[in-house]
């Protein structure tokens, strides 16, 4: 291993350390000081969220100052909007980090299993944030949330992306779209070298600088007025989601393979 892999592996364990600890700490202390002070739950929850939105920035720009990684947000402005649904791909574990550090008062569905996550379920449970255990009860609080003016964060893949294949959605995006009559807003990720992919440890250093690049594409809009039953309309605009996915990114990657130093 050369000298610029170990001093990125180093770097990475400690922006993942740091991220430990601010878990902990949020979930040890701040979380019960706003249940204490903050009797408003949804003011709670806008407190929490605006802390967890700095805590992420800051994570993502000591990640790039130590060298582990360089980002680029294509079109955030779209993302500043409220009330949005947005959908996107999950090629790495840091997903939700970028997506959240750079949107204000955002909502998402996470895995159940991160809310008993000793490092997770603090940040997690001060957020309000929707967790995937009970389907039915998952999309009442997206219909909420939504209602609200919330933005709302998923991964209808369900897990991380495995390299190289791909992308397949399952509907859980699109009942949510359906059902509430959101548009979609599509959000590309693109990780190179790939890391943090599913099954692959975090101390597991690619050859070269990762560079996570995002890109806000146009809404799609739902068609509601069908006659269709919601479940095959559902079935019809997930496979229009994955075809959508598919295109897109692999345009992404053949406009980045002609301009590499973009």
């Amino acid at each position: 291993m050369n000298f610029h892999r170990w001093y990125r592996g180093l770097g990475t364990a400690l922006s993942f350390t740091a991220f430990g600890i601010g878990g902990l700490f949020i979930g040890l202390f701040i979380a019960p000081l706003l249940s204490l002070c903050v009797r408003d739950p949804e003011r709670r929850h806008y407190l929490a969220r605006r802390l967890i939105q700095r805590c992420f920035l800051a994570f993502i720009n000591m990640m790039n100052g130590l060298g582990v990684l360089d980002y680029r947000l294509e079109n955030q402005e779209r993302l500043m909007r409220p009330g949005l649904l947005v959908i996107a791909n999950h090629p790495s574990l840091i997903d939700v980090v970028f997506l959240l550090a750079h949107m204000p008062h955002a909502n998402c569905i996470v895995k159940g299993r991160l809310a008993r996550n000793l490092f997770t379920r603090g940040p997690i449970r001060a957020a309000g944030y929707i967790t995937n255990d009970e389907p039915e009860a998952v999309l009442e609080a997206a219909r909420e949330s939504l209602r609200k003016g919330d933005s709302l964060i998923l991964f209808p893949e369900g897990t991380r992306t495995s390299p190289k294949r791909p992308i397949k959605f399952r509907r859980g995006g699109a009942n949510i779209a359906l059902r509430t009559g959101t548009a979609i807003t599509p959000v590309l990720i693109r990780c190179t070298p790939t890391t943090l992919t599913k099954g692959e440890p975090w101390y597991h250093i690619p050859a070269s600088k990762v560079r996570m690049e995002l890109r806000v594409l146009d809404d799609l809009t739902v068609n509601t007025d069908s006659q269709q039953p919601t479940g095959q309309l559902a079935r019809q605009l997930t496979q229009r989601l994955s075809e959508h996915f598919n295109r897109e990114l692999d345009h992404f990657h053949h406009e980045r393979t002609r301009q590499p130093d973009a």
